[in-house]
Order: C-alpha cells, then sequence, then structure tokens
C-alpha cells in the first residue's frame, strides 16, 4: 500500500507548476455526469482518459452534495492512476475537500478572488466566457488560468443559449496568451476541422464522448486530430 501510495503521489503532482505544465499540454478536455443511468462511472472515466483525454469535469447539477462528492473521488482516483487532471464545478467547498487540480466557474458563479480565497494558490481555475468580451476579460483576470469561449454550436447541455459562431474563436486565436478552450456542440470530423481550422487548439466536448459506445475510441479520434 505505501508504494502505491507513493506512486500515486510521483504521477500527480500537486504543485501548481506542474498542474500549469499539465494544463497548458492540454488540448482535450470533457465534461461528464456521474454516469448514474449507465452505472460506469469508474469503466467510462478509465476510458476516456486513455484515449487521450487530458482534463475530466464531473458536471452533474442534480446530484446532492455527498452523491458528487463521492463521484468526484472515484474521478480523483481515475485522474491520479493515469497522471491527468479532474476539475470540479461550481462549488468551491467541494472541491476542497476532494483535493481538485482544477475548479471551473461560470459568468454568474463565484468571482475568481473569492474562489482562489477559498481554495489557496495551487488550484487551477478557469472561467466560462460566452462573447469575446467576457474572453478578454478572463484573459485580464490574473486568477484564472484558462477559459472556455462557446457554446460554438447550439447544444442541448446549455439549452437557451445561442451559439457564437466560429468567428470569435479566429479573433481570439491571434490575441490570447493564456491556455483556452473551444465548448459547444464540437464533434469529431468537419465540426472539429472547422473550429481547429480558426487557429483554436483545445476542445471541451460532452456528448461526442460520453455518448459513444467506445469512449476511448472516440477520444482517441478527437485526440489524434488536435
Amino acid at each position: 500500500m505505501a508504494a502505491d501510495m507513493t506512486m500515486d503521489a510521483a504521477v500527480h503532482d500537486t504543485d501548481r507548476a506542474a498542474r500549469l505544465d499539465r494544463l497548458h499540454a492540454s488540448r482535450l478536455y470533457v465534461c461528464t455526469d456521474s454516469r448514474s443511468a449507465q452505472g460506469d462511472l469508474p469503466e467510462f472515466l478509465d476510458a476516456a482518459y486513455a484515449g487521450g483525454v487530458d482534463i475530466i469535469q464531473l458536471r452533474d447539477k442534480g446530484l446532492e452534495a455527498r452523491a458528487e462528492i463521492e463521484a468526484l473521488e472515484v474521478l480523483r482516483e481515475a485522474a491520479h492512476r493515469h497522471g491527468k487532471l479532474f476539475s470540479v464545478n461550481d462549488r468551491a467547498d467541494v472541491a476542497l475537500l476532494v483535493g481538485a487540480d482544477v475548479f471551473h466557474i461560470g459568468q454568474g458563479d463565484l468571482t475568481s478572488e473569492q474562489a482562489r480565497t477559498v481554495l489557496g494558490p495551487d488550484v487551477i481555475l478557469g472561467r466560462s466566457t460566452h462573447s469575446i468580451e467576457q474572453a478578454h476579460a478572463a484573459e485580464a483576470d490574473p486568477e484564472i488560468d484558462y477559459f472556455c469561449l462557446g457554446p460554438v454550436w447550439e447544444t442541448p447541455t446549455k439549452p437557451g443559449r445561442a451559439a457564437i459562431g466560429v468567428e470569435p474563436l479566429r479573433a481570439l486565436a491571434t490575441t490570447a496568451a493564456k491556455p483556452w478552450f473551444a465548448i459547444g456542440g464540437i464533434s469529431a470530423g468537419e465540426r472539429q476541422a472547422e473550429v481547429q481550422a480558426t487557429g483554436a487548439q483545445r476542445i471541451v466536448v460532452v456528448r461526442a464522448v460520453t455518448a459513444a459506445d467506445d469512449p476511448a475510441a472516440a477520444a482517441t479520434e478527437l485526440k489524434q486530430a488536435l
């Protein structure tokens, strides 16, 4: 057991610099629910990470706190095994309890300063943005380490939110210094190619991996094109 724990610590460094190195190397980010309908969360996480996913975020608004923590503990263990990052959405208290690598906040959530006060200096902070103006604000925020811009296309995971199209990605690709991810309705093939043609180098997907019959193969297809 002690040897296993030592190996885990070597693979999964919680130092901020090591996390930032992993963030900058990341290209493929997946958001998933707790897979309660499928009952296969551990298997799915292992498959996704093995297929090339760099960061996995648990995003399941219907979970009670205890169930969310239990699911995140499974995610944390999978991330440790694969030497990858895991992300918590919205709740800083939960992120602190589970030792999250990454904490992601939306436009209406905690401020970055509030999140940093709760979580300390080592956790990676991400921000959702839905316009080029919000993206520029995230770029200028010293507490934000990365941001996502979208939805590029309308998506059922964010009903009612208008698509921004690919042109904001093109504008951002020439100016952004921080890591950023295109998000929203992206799938392997034409849509991924259209996103990458703007200069975007990183993507967030949901259904492209979570709804796949073979999540590892789906992740590999996306990652190889990046």
